[in-house]
């Protein structure tokens, strides 16, 4: 079965960190955010460990044509999804999502056979 590309736009970069670091390849987690008031099916999109660099965007004057909103991918996945950027125009990035995308880091120190890992 053929599962069906999702891309997502990430707006509101300007009021956190801008677009100036994102490149396309990073992964990008995207978080519901049931708490938000002003938006019932808000999607937060993180960076670690930089933390919110914007949202999902929700809104017919805020998602360019060939992406999907927020209120679209909102009930695909249970929490959590990961993306990846794939381009970077302006002051959003496109993002292609996929919930069985994972991140996970591995720290050890030289000499030490002992491994920390954080997802």
């Amino acid at each position: 079965m053929h599962q069906e590309t999702i891309y997502v736009a990430i707006t509101g970069t300007k009021h956190y960190y801008r677009t100036d670091f994102l490149k396309p390849g990073q992964l990008i987690h995207l978080k519901k955010d049931p708490d938000n008031m002003h938006d019932q099916e808000a999607i937060r999109a993180e960076i670690t460990p930089i933390g919110t660099i914007g949202y999902v965007a929700n809104s017919t004057h805020s998602v360019p044509k060939g992406c999907w909103s927020a209120g679209r991918i909102y009930d695909r996945f249970e929490e959590h999804a990961t993306g990846v950027v794939r381009f970077v125009v302006k002051d959003l990035a496109i993002v292609e999502v996929n919930r069985n995308w994972h991140e996970l880091y591995l720290v050890y120190k030289t000499g030490d056979n002992s491994l920390i890992m954080s997802d």
